[in-house]
C-alpha cells in the first residue's frame, strides 16, 4: 500500500491505450422502453374492460367498488413489474436514460404504484362489505383470513410498505446507504408474495386465458431481467476480467484511491465518466455494493476509482490490501463522450464530483485551449488530482479555476463565501467566456449541482448542452 501524507497527490503517468469504443446508443432505444411501458398499462386496462369491468361498474355501489378495486389493483401490480424491469440494469435502459433518471423514474413509478395498492385494498374492502352487508373490521378479517393467498398479500404489503417509507427523503438521509439498500430488496419480495393471492383470487387472472398468458409473461420479463442482467452478467463479467486491487493511495483528508488490475479489461464496454458497483472481497460484509466511478480513463489492464469516506462501504477502502479480488457490477450511468454536441468542454465539480471529470478530460476529444475546468472545494489541502490536473493541463491545454472557500450561506450557490458579491451566472461567464458554445459537464453533491446548473443556464447555456448524472441513493 502506498501511504501519503493529507493534501499530497501521487503522480501517475500513464499509457495511452488504443481502446475498443462503445456502440453508440441508438435514439430510439429510449422511445421503445416508453412505448412498452405505456402499453403494458393500456394492456391491463383493456383484459379490465374485457372482464366486464366497465358493465359491473352500473350495478350498484358495491359492484362499483370492487370493479375500480380490481383496476387499480391491476394496474398497480403492473407498475411494480415496470418498476422492477427499469431497475433490472437492463442495457437498453439503462444507457437510454442514465442510473439519475431511472431512479427517479422508478421512485415516481412505485409511489403510484403503491399508491393505486392502498386504493385497491380500500375499494375492495368497501365493495366486500357492502355486499355482504357486514361492517368492515369483521369484513376485513374475513377477507384476510379465508380467502385465497390473503396472508401472503398482507405480507407482501408490509413489505412493500418498508420500500416505500424508506424511499421518502426524509428516511434516506437518516440511514446509511448500506441500510437502504438491504431495505429496497424487500420490493422483490413483495413482489414474489403477491403471485399467490393474484392466481388464487385475482378474477382477472382466473376467468381470462389471455389475462393468465400476460401476467405470467410479465412476471417471466422481470424476472428474467434480474436473473440476467442482476446476476449472470456481474458473475460473468466478475470471473472474466478477475479484478483485484492492485495499489491503495491517499489523495486527500478523508479521500482514496484504488487502483485495480485485471484481464482483458479492453474488451469491455466501459467509457471515462462511467461508474461500477464493486464488492471488495476481504471479509465481513463483502457482500454489500457501493458504487464509485471511474477517476481515469480505463486501460486494457487497469481501473481505478476514487471516493470519500462517507459510509461503511467507503471507508473500508482504506483498509484494502493489494491482491484482494474484486466483484463488479457495471459499467453504468451516461455522462460520456457520446452526450457532446459541440467541440469545446467545459467542467464543473465540487468536492468527490471531479473524479468523473478528471477522467473525461482525459479522455475526451478537444483542441488546445478548448477546455475549461471549475473546481470548487473547501480549501487547497481538499483538491483531488492536483498535480494530476495540472500536468493534464498542460499537456492538453486546459484552462483550470480553483474555487476556494468555506460554503456561501444565505442564498443557494455554487459559490464559496469569498465571492458572494458575485451573482451565480455573472461568475460563470467570467470563469467560461462564451459559455453557450460549451458542452458543460456538472458534477458534486446534489444541491451544488442544483445550483451550478442553475447558474450555467441563466448564463445563457442551451439544455441539450447541458450534462449531468446524480449518483445520490
Amino acid at each position: 500500500m502506498t501511504n501519503r501524507g493529507p493534501g499530497q497527490v501521487a503522480s501517475r503517468p500513464r499509457t495511452m491505450h488504443v481502446r475498443r469504443r462503445p456502440p453508440q446508443t441508438p435514439a430510439w432505444w429510449r422511445d421503445l422502453t416508453g412505448v412498452l411501458c405505456w402499453t403494458s398499462v393500456l394492456i391491463v386496462a383493456a383484459l379490465w374492460v374485457s372482464g366486464r369491468g366497465l358493465q359491473t361498474l352500473l350495478n350498484g355501489p358495491a359492484d362499483l367498488f370492487t370493479s375500480l378495486g380490481r383496476l387499480s389493483g391491476l394496474v398497480a401490480a403492473d407498475l411494480l413489474l415496470v418498476q422492477v424491469f427499469l431497475m433490472a440494469r437492463v442495457p437498453m435502459i439503462e444507457r437510454s436514460y442514465g442510473q439519475d433518471e431511472l431512479a427517479r423514474r422508478h421512485r415516481l413509478t412505485g409511489f403510484w404504484s403503491f399508491n393505486l395498492l392502498l386504493a385497491h385494498i380500500a375499494l375492495i374492502l368497501g365493495g366486500y362489505t357492502l355486499r355482504d352487508h357486514n361492517n368492515l373490521l369483521r369484513e376485513t378479517w374475513t377477507v384476510v383470513t379465508t380467502y385465497g393467498g390473503m396472508l401472503l398479500a398482507l405480507a407482501a404489503t408490509a413489505a412493500l410498505v418498508v420500500v416505500v417509507v424508506t424511499s421518502v427523503r426524509l428516511a434516506r438521509r437518516a440511514l446509511r446507504y448500506e441500510s437502504w439498500h438491504l431495505l429496497h430488496l424487500y420490493a422483490y419480495v413483495g413482489v414474489g408474495l403477491s403471485i399467490p393471492h393474484e392466481i388464487w383470487t385475482g378474477a382477472d387472472f382466473t376467468s381470462s386465458r389471455l389475462a393468465q398468458v400476460y401476467w405470467w409473461s410479465a412476471y417471466g420479463v422481470a424476472a428474467g431481467a434480474i436473473v440476467v442482467y442482476r446476476l449472470m452478467l456481474p458473475i460473468w463479467r466478475t470471473l472474466r476480467h478477475g479484478l483485484t486491487v492492485r495499489e491503495v493511495i491517499y489523495e486527500a483528508p478523508g479521500v482514496v484511491t484504488v487502483s485495480l488490475g485485471g484481464r482483458g479489461l479492453h474488451r469491455m464496454p466501459v467509457r471515462a465518466g462511467q461508474y461500477f458497483v464493486f464488492r471488495f472481497l476481504d471479509g465481513q460484509g463483502w457482500s454489500r455494493g457501493n458504487p464509485y466511478s471511474l477517476s481515469a480513463s480505463p486501460a486494457p489492464d487497469r481501473l481505478r476509482v476514487t471516493a470519500k469516506a462517507a459510509g461503511d462501504g467507503s471507508s473500508r477502502l482504506a483498509r484494502l490490501r493489494p491482491g484482494t479480488r474484486v466483484a463488479v457490477e457495471g459499467p453504468y450511468g451516461r455522462l460520456t463522450a457520446e452526450r457532446r454536441v459541440t467541440d469545446r468542454v467545459a467542467m464543473f465539480a465540487c468536492g468527490i464530483g471531479i473524479t468523473p471529470l478528471r477522467a473525461l478530460l482525459e479522455e475526451l476529444d478537444y483542441r488546445r485551449g478548448d477546455a475549461v475546468l471549475v473546481y470548487r472545494a473547501h480549501s487547497e489541502a481538499d483538491l483531488v488530482f492536483r498535480d494530476e490536473l495540472e500536468q493534464l493541463a498542460r499537456r492538453r491545454g486546459i484552462t483550470v479555476h480553483y474555487v476556494l472557500g468555506p460554503r456561501l450561506r444565505g442564498r443557494a450557490s455554487w459559490l464559496p463565501e469569498g465571492a458572494g458579491s458575485w451573482s451565480d451566472a455573472a461568475a460563470v461567464r467570467k470563469l467560461v467566456p462564451e459559455i453557450s458554445q460549451y458542452d458543460v459537464f456538472v458534477c458534486g453533491p446534489d444541491r451544488w449541482m442544483d445550483a451550478a446548473c442553475a447558474a450555467v443556464t441563466a448564463a445563457g447555456l442551451p439544455a441539450g448542452q447541458l450534462h449531468q448524472e446524480r449518483f445520490s441513493w
